[in-house]
């Protein structure tokens, strides 16, 4: 008897059947509803409890209809019923105990247009969205992004307080249209008032207003306030940074702010690996000191150490110290001291190398920046043909112009840098000027973007100092994972002598090289890459008689971990004479 009581009290299965369907058979709208559904979705994650369905089929009303509204349908008629009574008419606290079948019927309607489309009063030449005018299809997210943007606008005019004053939306069912009549109440025109620091502990509140570059008695302006808050979160000493404004003005037209901050760990370390099957094994590391004196200073230690194991070369290691001070001389303009010490010890030459230098990063968006500095370089060591020294005073300059929607794992966008480096020699050193460009573009299509198409354009040239006079260090070479997979890193170079004994390798006064990739997601977490590398090093151009050049392809798998994915390529070299064999390479984040 206890056994069969027992078997009794074991619960039937909840959900026996989920009925979903959509009318009018557009594969589009149907698509978007099913994703607003709360039943598929637990459903999918295998929900039976018969109160969490009964919420969630309540709850799908509100979701369905805002999907709807959000494609342009008004006049939708949805049902719910849970074992044949509408969850609708159901009272909460009659919720059934157990659930057999749910039946989602979707009606949505025909679509609507616009008959009116308006949002007044607006600053001067402000532009509503496209998607806002009569006769376009009445989609509320139209609404409410011209909306956004009207508010907005008034913002950037110096009116933070505008506000909804009124709203008249009225859907002629009849004709299938909707009219939407919205006016706003601007308030009064305001400057930025004073600014409130709270949660800085070790940070100096005097340098976070420094850094956000608000000034007291300025117009107000949207884009200076998020200006700021981007200022304070690109120091990297904030775990979060909010900006607020007072509900009243002060003083008559003085906005108060506040910022509220988060303070990070005071220290951070991090570690990388890369491997490659004849390049060996790249180290790198570095340790970070946030808000060194309280004024956000940020003070970095890094080592590398590369070719461990290579048989081609031997190791190359490096250990540099930056100290960054942001908000140095502009809000938008970050100053860095560094120092480096490293050795080389390539397959032609072995050299230690020195460096000291100071620079100055300008801002000019979260997208664009210019680097300006001098640094003083020094490198010592010995080839074939003897014993080399040099020293040289350079100004480096640059530009950076970056779209990338992500610098680990970029889906669209594009990445340009250019930088031009003057340099004076010493004694046996020459002077000119490096100049290097770095293009990468890439665009997604097909479903959920899950084909992209990438590439990268590489460029380099000294002018104005012969090979053998300019340091070996700002030669270029081509191999390796950098620029040509398939081939040993700096594999090709220059071959030559100094009148006597052997040739020996050195780098270019040139260089090309290009890549490009096509990278599909197989899964969320799974991708598949195809690529094709090609570079050529030269000394009087870009493709003179002293220039060679080489090809390498292959094919690559990635795996998405959050932070980036780990990569894996396989390739051989397709031309040239530096490669021969399979090449295997192991790191993180795509190879550009």
């Amino acid at each position: 008897m206890l056994l069969i009581a027992g078997i009794l009290a074991v619960p039937a299965p909840a959900l026996d059947r989920l009925d979903f369907s959509v009318a009018g058979g557009d594969d589009g709208l149907e698509k978007t509803v099913r994703a607003a559904s709360l039943l598929l979705t637990q459903q999918a994650d295998g929900a039976t409890d018969p109160q969490d369905l009964f919420a969630a089929a309540r709850a799908d009303y509100a979701r369905i209809l805002g999907a709807l509204y959000a494609k342009g349908h008004y006049s939708a008629v949805i049902s719910i019923r849970i074992d044949g009574r509408e969850a609708a008419g159901i009272a909460p606290l009659n919720a059934p105990g157990r659930i057999g079948t749910i039946t989602v019927s979707v009606d949505p309607g025909p679509p609507f247009a616009f008959s009116r489309a308006e949002i007044a009063p607006l600053p001067p030449e402000t532009r509503l969205p496209e998607d806002f005018r009569p006769g376009k299809p009445a989609y509320s997210t139209a609404i409410s992004g011209a909306l956004d943007e009207a508010t907005l606008a008034w913002r950037e005019a110096g009116y933070p307080k505008v506000a909804t004053g009124a709203e008249d939306i009225v859907a002629d069912h009849a004709r299938s249209t909707l009219a939407a009549d919205i006016r706003l109440a601007p308030g009064p025109k305001l400057r930025f008032g004073p600014l409130t620091v709270t949660g800085a502990k070790r940070m100096q509140a005097a340098r976070i207003v420094k850094i956000t570059g608000l000034r007291q008695g300025e117009a107000f302006s949207q884009s200076e306030l998020d200006r700021a808050a981007n200022r304070l979160k690109r120091t990297g000493v904030f775990r979060s940074v909010t900006l607020t404004e007072a509900d009243f003005p002060v003083a008559g037209d003085l906005l108060p702010i506040g910022v509220t901050v988060v303070e990070e760990k005071l220290h951070r370390y991090s570690v990388g690996a890369e491997i490659a099957s004849l390049d060996g094994l790249s180290l790198s590391g570095y340790w970070l000191h946030r808000n060194l004196f309280g004024g956000g200073e940020r003070l970095k230690i890094d080592a590398v150490s590369t070719n461990i194991g290579s048989g081609q070369s031997g190791i190359d290691y490096s250990l540099g110290v930056t100290l960054d001070r942001p908000a140095t001389l502009s809000p938008d303009t970050t100053a860095s001291l560094s120092a480096l010490i490293g050795h080389q010890d390539e397959v032609d030459y072995a050299a230690d190398l020195a460096e000291v230098g100071l620079s100055f990063r300008h801002y000019f968006s979260e997208q664009l920046s210019a680097r300006v500095g001098i640094a003083y370089e020094y490198a010592e060591g010995s080839d074939p043909g003897g014993k080399f020294h040099f020293r040289s005073l350079a100004l480096p300059l640059g530009v950076t112009w970056d779209r990338r929607d992500s610098s680990v794992d970029a889906r669209k966008g594009f990445y340009l840098d250019a930088a031009v480096k003057p340099f004076t020699g010493f004694g046996t050193t020459g002077s000119g000027a490096r100049l290097t460009f770095d293009g990468r573009a890439y665009r997604s299509f097909g479903a959920e973007d899950r084909i992209t198409l990438a590439g990268r354009l590489q460029a380099g040239a000294i002018l104005g100092s012969d090979l053998l006079d300019t340091p070996r260090d700002d030669l270029f070479f081509s191999g390796g994972g950098g620029t040509v997979r398939g081939h040993p890193y700096r594999s090709l170079g220059i071959a030559v002598n100094r009148g006597f004994g052997p040739d020996f390798l050195i780098g270019g006064t040139y260089m090309l090289a290009a890549s490009a990739e096509v990278r599909a997601r197989v899964t969320e977490t799974i991708g598949i890459v195809g690529f094709v590398d090609a570079g050529s090093i030269g000394v009087n151009d870009f493709f003179g008689d002293l220039g060679d050049w080489h090809a390498g392809a292959g094919l690559g798998l990635r795996y998405e971990t959050g932070f980036g994915p780990i990569r894996l390529d396989v390739a051989a070299p397709i031309h040239g004479k530096t490669g021969d064999g399979v090449q295997i390479y192991i790191g993180l984040g795509q190879s550009f």
